[in-house]
């Protein structure tokens, strides 16, 4: 190691590293589990296969020691740890389908050439039992936090986060935490996502609408007068143009992948400020952005243990992308994917390289370790 680490902090790495092959069989047993989602049953509100990877992964966490909660199929977690406010790790298990074009069975995770193949290794089965390992390892080595640590296990995040208002229904939301499930460095801020639709009645107002308003633009909605630049999180952008006939309206809808400063009723006004009054603008769906103060000391410490440990640039960045962060409170996300890793997750032969696994697996223990150890004043 280049770097050179306090002795706990020299332990915590050397207790992760000796643990692999048994997190590698955890992550391996798991990841063979199909668990796209499937019609409702009793006891298993997103299906057979995706309680049953759940009812896995608590009873792999049982083995490990901790305490652990199924919270009626929707959520489980493990727990080290007491207190009156909790640490939180949030993650899923329910994946997308499979689709095609794999070179091996995607519900049996497989080894080849220093990488793991399986589908939810990355999205999201692998980084959350490097989380659940990495607490494991500091509770070998009997460090006690100074609050209660849970990793949560998610069951819906890929069908709009359907598992959440039961979670909140139930229990209190995490003090601080992360969630695997996006990129590195620190993530502070994710984009806004507006879904709008446009409605006209006939053939003419639909080519006028497209020739006018859609076609031959840059994406940037620069013809419906939403054209933004912020100088964190970049241009606004437009996408996943969509058009449908329905009762006797054609019905054109995109997203707007917007900056922390505007809000969504702002956007809507300037499309039908736009068009003209023979156009109908609504709002479809609408996730509000994420935003969290880069300079805290939370966000801070994790960007130094990123960078210390991986030697890249650890300025905490924006994302365009859409994590638990949108619906749980005081949560941000924190990797697994590395700087160039792009167009893995949710494609056929999803793979992780069993280095990042670990090189995760050691930024989350140390992470872990830190957060477990802040008081409340150090979170103002």
């Amino acid at each position: 190691m280049k770097e050179q680490w306090p002795p706990m902090e020299t332990a915590i790495i050397q207790t992760v590293e000796a643990n692999q092959d048994q997190m590698l069989k955890t992550i391996k047993k798991i990841t063979s589990i199909r668990s796209d989602h499937q019609p409702e049953v009793p006891g298993a509100p997103f299906g057979v296969g995706i309680n049953e990877a759940l009812e896995a992964t608590l009873a792999e966490a049982e083995g490990l020691g901790f305490k652990t909660k199924n919270l009626s199929g929707y959520f489980g977690y493990a727990s080290y740890g007491t207190g009156d406010s909790y640490v939180g790790v949030m993650g899923h298990l329910d994946t997308v389908p499979a689709g095609e074009g794999w070179r091996s069975d995607p519900f049996t995770c497989v080894e080849r050439e220093g990488r793991l193949y399986a589908r939810g290794i990355l999205d999201n089965k692998g980084p959350i039992l490097t989380c659940l390992y990495a607490l494991y390892a500091l509770k070998q080595l009997h460090w006690q936090p100074k609050r209660e640590i849970r990793i949560l296990f998610g069951t819906a995040e890929e069908i709009g986060f359907q598992d959440i208002p039961h979670y909140l229904a139930v229990e209190e939301p995490p003090k601080l935490g992360f969630t695997p499930d996006c990129k590195y460095p620190v993530v502070y801020a994710e984009r806004g996502r507006l879904v709008v639709q446009i409605a006209c009645q006939t053939d003419e107002q639909l080519l006028e609408l497209l020739n006018q308003y859609i076609l031959n633009t840059q994406g940037l909605g620069e013809t419906l007068n939403l054209r933004y630049h912020d100088e964190e999180f970049g241009d606004l952008e437009t996408r996943n143009y969509q058009i449908k006939r329905e009762n006797g309206e054609y019905h054109l809808t995109f997203a707007i992948s917007y900056p922390a400063r505007l809000t969504a009723q702002d956007l809507i006004e300037r499309v039908k400020q736009a068009l003209p009054t023979s156009y109908t603008v609504t709002s479809c769906s609408n996730w509000d952005p994420v935003y969290f103060d880069k300079e805290s000391l939370v966000i801070q410490t994790l960007s130094e243990v990123y960078g210390k440990l991986t030697g890249l640039p650890s300025q905490p960045v924006t994302t365009t992308g859409g994590t638990y962060a949108k619906v749980m409170p005081n949560i941000f996300p924190f990797g697994p994917s590395f700087p160039g890793q792009k167009g893995i997750s949710h494609h056929p032969d999803e793979w992780m390289a069993i280095d990042d696994l670990m090189m995760n697996a050691k930024i989350y223990a140390l992470a872990l370790y830190h957060l477990g150890n802040f008081m409340e004043e150090d979170e103002e």
